[in-house]
């Protein structure tokens, strides 16, 4: 990576640790996907993440057709990632779409080393103790602890107690009572998905609903 690459890099992890909060848009239409981001970049929220659908109900198309449009619509206003990636091949489909960091739900060191060596800023999911720090090994800039919710926050502190030297995000389980205290817990940031774009706001296209909720989030993650 050359001295620019890093310098974006350097920034990006900087922006994530400011803002706090990444919009999680998982199963949104082609057609809606930029209004979305447009609510949440309303309400005061600067990260998105697109995921892919390892279902296969959907095709890796349409996850890199969405950061493609993001990127172009929002012109670096909106940071663009790439999440649920599970391999390889996914991290280099998402960068060739623009993505800017890689999220994914288990720590595959493959995963990982591939998303480091194109510069991008790495975001793998890890549980215990042990998968935190092989992800921190592998190269992580940030580990996603989930499912965060399901663990509790005393979980969450006895973690951060020996591992605070990693940057660690919460997701899963993530809302507008809990946010608070795992930050107090040592929590970095955090991903929320459905508690920011409700099924019932994203049926009615129910964009304001949307920008609101980000509002509220984002207020939290400022303190």
């Amino acid at each position: 990576m050359d001295k620019e690459g890093l310098k974006h890099k350097g920034l990006l992890i900087n922006e994530i640790l400011e803002h706090k909060i990444i919009a999680i848009c998982r199963n949104v239409a082609d057609d809606v996907i930029v209004d979305v981001a447009g609510a949440l970049y309303e309400g005061g929220i600067k990260f998105v993440e697109v995921t892919f659908d390892q279902s296969g109900k959907s095709p890796e198309c349409k996850t890199e057709k969405q950061i493609i449009s993001l990127r172009e619509h929002f012109a670096g206003r909106i940071h663009v990632g790439a999440g649920t990636v599970l391999t390889p091949e996914q991290v280099d489909r998402a960068f060739k779409a623009g993505a800017e960091y890689i999220i994914s739900p288990d720590t595959n060191p493959e995963v990982i080393k591939r998303t480091v060596s194109l510069g991008l800023v790495s975001i793998p999911g890890a549980l215990t103790p042990t998968e935190i720090q092989n992800a921190h090994a592998c190269g992580a800039d940030f580990v996603k602890l989930f499912p965060a919710g399901e663990m509790g926050i005393s979980y969450i502190k006895a973690v951060t107690a020996p591992l605070n030297h990693i940057r660690l995000l919460a997701v899963g389980g993530v809302n507008e009572d809990n946010l608070a205290d795992f930050f107090k817990a040592g929590i970095k940031g955090a991903g929320i998905g459905s508690n920011i774009i409700k099924k019932n706001l994203l049926e009615q296209k129910d964009f304001k609903g949307i920008t609101k909720l980000a509002g509220l989030y984002s207020a939290l993650g400022r303190g």
